[in-house]
């Protein structure tokens, strides 16, 4: 086990048990970090109740929207003077709604919203939570890191192929890659590293309400050389980049897809 004994991790984006920032929260926690998470209204006894199952102070939490730049500063400067220099870093908030995603909900007659369509205004809340955070935090962060931390995001490859039922999304994803690359190269005179994991589909609470998700990993389950993934294997990567092992990798995207990415025609496993 990666050992992080007295390393400082503050996580954005744990809903819940299937969050795949959950997974990184408690294997970071497991390393010896100490672990602090934002909420949000909905999601803060879900959150609380985790910390507590996992033997988490429940003091190193706060609720935040990350489109606030006050609570985030509030947050991570709370967790500064608690706990000390921030050592890591985990974006992991996404939000969309079905029109910027333009999917279908199951049960419906209804067609997917059309992505030529997408509400402005829609698309830019989605912009703001899911991609700009990322530069919002990491500029509130800037004088909390320690020497030698790292910035990870969690992105998606829509962000560079077509996945009909997440198209907004996708330009927010791809938007959230290119902030990453800059970032890295903003930290340099930090010694800050900050990289992205490009996960496969994992089933959380948000992807399970998608229609045509569970066909997608059919897809997956044969067209990936090692298969699908879950939550865990993401876990597992980002360790690595939340441990001196990286300390000499910044601007990464990081494949953690069972291969599914390399693939330019699906397989059929029937």
């Amino acid at each position: 086990m990666i050992d992080n004994k007295n390393k400082i991790a503050v996580i954005f984006g744990v809903r819940n048990e299937s969050s795949i920032a959950y997974d990184i929260a408690v294997k970071l926690h497991q390393s010896g970090c100490k672990v602090a998470l934002s909420y949000v209204a909905e999601t803060k006894d879900e959150v609380l109740h985790l910390m507590q199952k996992n033997g988490m102070d429940a003091r190193l939490s706060a609720e935040v929207d990350v489109r606030n730049e006050l609570e985030i500063t509030a947050f991570m400067q709370m967790v500064y003077e608690e706990a000390g220099p921030i050592d890591y870093v985990l974006h992991g908030v996404a939000f969309g709604t079905q029109s910027v995603m333009c999917y279908s909900l199951p049960g419906s007659d209804l067609p997917a919203p059309s992505y030529i369509d997408i509400p402005f205004e829609d698309l830019m809340d989605s912009f703001n939570i899911s991609a700009y955070s990322l530069l919002r935090i990491s500029r509130v962060a800037k004088p909390l890191l320690a020497k030698n931390a790292s910035i990870l995001t969690l992105t998606y490859n829509a962000s560079q192929r077509v996945f009909p039922g997440y198209a907004g999304m996708a330009i927010n994803k791809a938007a959230l890659e290119n902030i990453m690359l800059y970032l890295a190269s903003d930290f340099r005179d930090q010694g800050v590293r900050v990289n992205a994991i490009s996960a496969g589909l994992v089933m959380t609470t948000s992807s399970g309400g998608i229609l045509g998700v569970r066909k997608l990993r059919k897809i997956g389950k044969f067209t990936a050389p090692l298969g699908n993934i879950v939550a865990s294997d993401v876990g597992d990567a980002a360790l690595y980049y939340f441990s001196d092992l990286s300390k000499k990798v910044t601007g990464n995207i990081h494949f953690v897809d069972g291969g599914f990415n390399i693939m330019g025609l699906g397989v059929d496993g029937e």
